[in-house]
């Protein structure tokens, strides 16, 4: 384990007049908090907060990144509490703790509608404060070095959520050696062989060219001085995956790359830069399309620096990257440079970005979509977000950002909606292309646009960008429209009856509620245009007839933590807390202990009691239907409703222990029905099959406890 003394002996080499005492408390807290605990490797847990704190210590951060960094899961996996972290370390600590142990319980490999809404939290947490991110891509980090001991499957569950989301982003925030590191890391448990075929020619090649770096580097070097600029040099091979993403890009095999060498010039000044330029283009000739100029148009991360490709040494090709040495500083930290510290004070970086502008520009394209679809939604972060940037001009000289691989279509999209809708061709520099076509950056982009011309359904495939791919499926979808809606009709109903049910508007209309769409019209459009399955529609509705067969043996039980030796709880009757849901506990007479939820209205009389507060929380797992809860229906009065209102009940797998009617009228019943569930998602389960009978005009969760209801027995 890393003694205290090697990280505070690192932050004061960089930071003086860092807390030093503060750093050591948090130190010693969290080793007190994780004691006994293990990781799957067999060490001690404490171990991974402390390379986390001294990985982000290497990026030159402030104390109280530092001490999230060692106090990151307490909150998640001791007893600590956030008031606790919040008294011995400062709100802002506790805070930044608390942000990353919500992005922690984040499901981002999930299905595609709660990745969406999870990608949204973590933009959220984003836009609070980058350095809960800062933390969190620190944590997965160190996880990803120690993955080899995990579960096989957990193993790829992480590697591909890395890939998919951690990796990007991190290049997206400018940090481009963690970016590389987390796609190797990952590379290396999706595609072993694979990497491994790319690491076998790099061998072959050092055997048959021996070390050409070092010769690059020299001639680099001689170059430079020939021309009196004076400026670092140095050389390296790109990372595995970084060489197998451009065998699959560009369909060419190791041998025929023209950039498996990259080599990094760090210049005095800015002018030093286009003098080198020059020089290395005097002395070996230039690959025509692989120049680019991120100084004259920086990317919104803060990165400036000129790309190049120039035949070297044997006709080798490699890429040159030119830039001065605070513009490195910002490429290799990214946004982290905005905290980054230097003698005991704040660096002053000229092209650090603010991360609060920076994720401004970030969130603009597609947090306003007035499409919240998730699907799209993460078709606009993935492709959007994480894609890196060509820059195109607009025949009046505006710049236009693109992701990589971008065409006119996407170009004509992101000047206006109407524009792309209306595109019949293209010219790029003044030469008329196909539509299809790629474009580089620096390029000019000039659309012809004809009245009455419609989105063709091919574009579809042609885009890039997941404003324009939402722009083109909404015009396709309204313009066949009725097609859709009567074809899904027919889905729906087939779906609906293979599981006993009928699809009325009713149910589709709840169904549409649940999955975020306006209406049962675009349910049904969805369903017609092979958007959504009728899996998914059953899904929404009636999740437990969908997984009744399924086996749940190998999930744990949902227990509550945060309790003392000893200590026994119940539920409070006033709110009736169900697994899964925020709780608090107040203390009573002995051992006991009365938990609500965290907005129960009762908790106002223990205001001036703090003392009597527990923290508690729901461990994560699976329950036996045996916590009650009771609901509200209002129901029209009529034959056989209250029938079909308890088989629907039934079907879902939940307990009736109670029910009875609070007002009848001529027209419509009123009951309370005291249930068992397994925990909130049960119920919510419950509720939308019971909504979505068409004669149920409403049902609430009441948290009235009704006249019949029986003492409920505590749970330890």
């Amino acid at each position: 384990m890393i003694p205290v003394e090697k990280l505070v002996d690192h932050v004061r080499t960089y930071n003086p007049n860092s807390n030093v005492k503060l750093i050591t408390q948090a130190y010693e807290f969290g080793k007190e908090m994780h004691a006994g605990q293990t990781r799957h490797s067999g060490e001690p847990y404490f171990t991974h907060p402390i390379e986390v704190a001294l990985l982000l210590a290497q990026q030159n951060l402030d104390d109280s990144t530092i001490i999230t960094a060692l106090l990151h899961d307490v909150i998640e996996d001791t007893q600590a509490t956030y008031r606790q972290v919040a008294q011995k370390f400062g709100v802002d600590v506790a805070r930044l703790v608390d942000g990353v142990t919500k992005l922690t319980n984040l499901e981002l490999s999930s299905n595609d509608a709660k990745q969406a809404e999870n990608v949204r939290k973590l933009l959220l947490a984003m836009s609070k404060d980058v350095r809960v991110i800062l933390v969190k891509l620190g944590d997965r980090l160190h996880n990803m070095r120690t993955i080899k001991h995990m579960r096989p499957e957990k193993q790829l569950q992480k590697a591909r959520e890395t890939m998919d989301i951690f990796a990007p982003l991190a290049g997206r925030m400018g940090m481009q050696w963690m970016r590389d590191e987390l796609e190797d890391l990952s590379f290396r448990v999706l595609n072993p062989e694979g990497r491994s075929s790319i690491l076998r020619r790099f061998l072959t090649l050092r055997s048959q060219t021996e070390d050409v770096i070092p010769k690059i580097t020299q001639d680099i070097r001689d170059v430079l001085i020939k021309a009196n600029i004076e400026a670092e040099v140095v050389g390296r091979e790109k990372k595995p995956y970084s060489v197998w993403r451009k065998m699959q890009e560009k369909g060419e095999g190791f041998s025929r790359l023209s950039d498996i060498y990259a080599f990094r010039i760090l210049t005095a000044n800015e002018e030093d830069i286009y003098r080198t330029l020059g020089a290395v283009h005097h002395r070996w000739t230039a690959v025509p399309g692989r120049f680019k100029d991120y100084l004259s148009q920086p990317k919104s991360n803060g990165y400036r620096s000129v790309h190049t490709t120039v035949s070297g040494r044997d006709g080798k090709r490699v890429e040159i990257q030119i830039r001065t040495r605070l513009m490195h500083e910002v490429a290799e930290t990214g946004v982290a440079a905005h905290w980054s510290y230097k003698d005991g004070q704040r660096v002053e970086n000229p092209f650090a970005v603010d991360p609060f502008t920076w994720l401004a520009s970030l969130t603009e394209r597609f947090g306003n979509s007035d499409d919240q679809d998730h699907e799209e939604f993460l078709e606009h972060v993935k492709l959007d977000m994480f894609a890196d940037q060509v820059f195109c001009f607009t025949p009046k000289g505006e710049v236009i950002q693109l992701p990589r691989g971008a065409t006119p279509i996407d170009f004509a999209y992101a000047i206006h909606t109407r524009i792309g809708a209306a595109c019949v061709g293209a010219k790029v520099d003044g030469r008329r292309v196909p539509l299809w076509t790629r474009l580089r950056n620096g390029q000019s982009v000039e659309i012809t646009t004809a009245e009455g011309q419609r989105p063709q359904s091919s574009w579809i495939d042609i885009a890039v960008t997941g404003r324009a791919k939402s722009a083109i499926r909404r015009a396709l979808r309204e313009e066949h429209r009725d097609g859709y809606v009567r074809l899904g009709t027919e889905l729906a109903r087939v779906a609906l009856e293979h599981v006993g049910k009928k699809s009325t508007d009713k149910a589709l209309a709840t169904a549409a509620k649940k999955l975020g769409l306006k209406n049962k019209d675009a349910l049904l459009a969805r369903l017609g245009s092979a958007e959504m399955t009728g899996s998914d529609l059953v899904g929404a509705l009636y999740p437990e007839l969908l997984s009744k067969d399924a086996t749940h043996a190998d999930q744990s039980i949902a227990e509550i933590v945060g309790l003392d030796p000893g200590q026994y709880a119940q539920p409070g009757q006033c709110c009736q807390p169900l697994p899964g849901e925020r709780i608090v506990g107040i203390a009573t007479r002995g051992k006991g202990v009365t938990f609500h939820t965290i907005h129960c209205e009762k908790l106002v009389q223990y205001e001036d009691q703090t003392n009597r507060w527990i923290d508690l929380r729901w461990t994560q797992g699976r329950n036996e239907p045996t916590n009650n809860v009771t609901i509200e229906v209002t129901m029209a009065n009529d034959a056989g409703v209250l029938g079909r209102i308890c088989t629907l009940i039934g079907e879902q797998n939940a307990n009736i222990a109670d029910l009875q009617f609070t007002e009848r009228k001529p027209d419509f019943y009123r009951m309370t029905i005291e249930m068992q569930v397994r925990d909130v998602e049960h119920l919510h389960h419950v509720m939308t099959a019971v909504e979505a009978d068409s004669d149920v005009a409403r049902v609430l969760r009441t948290r009235q406890k009704s006249p019949l209801q029986h003492e409920e027995n505590g749970a330890k």
